[in-house]
């Protein structure tokens, strides 16, 4: 499926995008700050939720104000290495 993005972002998203992005093998040390920072260049984050049990260690949820900017962080930040 190909998606063509203007700037009047009136095409329609296939219905597996979503503004919440479940992001996966986070170093565990990660603050909140650092994921503003890392996420926020995409776009308004609405809320930023750091798993901090034993099971979710290591994994947030990113929740974007606009569903655009969530997917271009996916885009973008898909395979991306945090500690360098």
């Amino acid at each position: 499926m190909s998606l063509a993005f203007g700037k009047t972002r009136t095409a329609q998203l296939p219905p597996n995008v979503n503004r919440i992005l479940l992001v996966k093998n986070l170093p565990f040390k990660i603050t909140p700050d650092e994921m503003y920072d890392l996420f926020g260049k995409y776009g308004a984050i609405r809320q930023i939720r750091i798993g901090n049990t034993q099971k979710t260690r290591g994994s947030a949820f990113v929740v974007y104000e606009d569903i655009y900017d969530a997917k271009e962080a996916c885009e973008h930040l898909q395979g991306f290495n945090v500690t360098g």
